[in-house]
């Protein structure tokens, strides 16, 4: 019988805190948030590795490490309206849902919203909102946002994604290159977003986040 509340604390202790991860909000949200319970059953005993959970359709539940140091770098406000892209089974949104006023969790597997819906209400999460949509339209008829993350590793992000972002917001996804990747943090200004780089990371690029190919001959 695994002590899914020691492993909780392990993890937070082990992954998150030497992360350089200091904000009580977070620490409190991850020791908090049963994680084991946004996770596929049979995946279950390695609820609290510290690397990313594979999913069947090429996803992954972000390392619990990396989606700390990323909530870190936002520093969500209490009052913040939240976007989260590729929710999956609803971890983040679980996580995200203590630490602002709302989250819109937007999921295109239909299935793994159900779950995510169900989950997050079984858990009490009453400010986490499922959007079942394409990741890449985002959900505008919610926003504009304080806050967008995205779950997952991106080559582009679309315009119509940025302007659901208020001025003055701060966004976050891990920019993919090759084997390797960095997540940055963007501010969106009047005349766009800028961008900085907060920390070397890496995730499975999302469906329709991919750079277009271009071929030469």
């Amino acid at each position: 019988m695994i002590d899914y509340q020691a492993a909780r604390v392990a993890m937070v202790d082990g992954q998150v805190r030497p992360s350089d991860v200091t904000l009580y909000p977070i620490i409190e949200a991850m020791l908090h948030v049963p994680r084991e319970v946004y996770v596929p059953l049979k995946k279950r005993p390695v609820a609290y590795v510290g690397q990313h959970i594979d999913l069947d359709n090429g996803r992954v539940i972000l390392a619990p490490r990396i989606l700390a140091k990323m909530l870190e770098t936002l520093n969500i406000k209490p009052d913040d309206l939240v976007l989260d892209i590729g929710v999956a089974l609803g971890y983040s949104a679980a996580v995200i849902s203590r630490l602002a006023e709302a989250v819109i969790a937007v999921e295109e597997n239909t299935e793994q919203a159900t779950i995510a819906e169900t989950t997050l209400g079984e858990q009490a999460a009453d400010n986490a909102v499922i959007h079942v949509g394409p990741l890449i339209d985002g959900a505008a008829q919610h926003g504009p946002y304080d806050v967008i993350v995205i779950e997952g590793g991106v080559q582009v992000l679309p315009d119509s994604l940025l302007a659901q972002l208020k001025v003055g917001g701060r966004i976050a996804a891990i920019f993919v290159d090759g084997p390797g990747g960095q997540c940055r943090i963007g501010v969106r200004t009047d005349a766009g977003v800028s961008w900085d780089t907060a920390f070397d990371a890496t995730a499975p690029i999302l469906a329709g986040f991919e750079a277009e190919q271009v071929f030469s001959f």
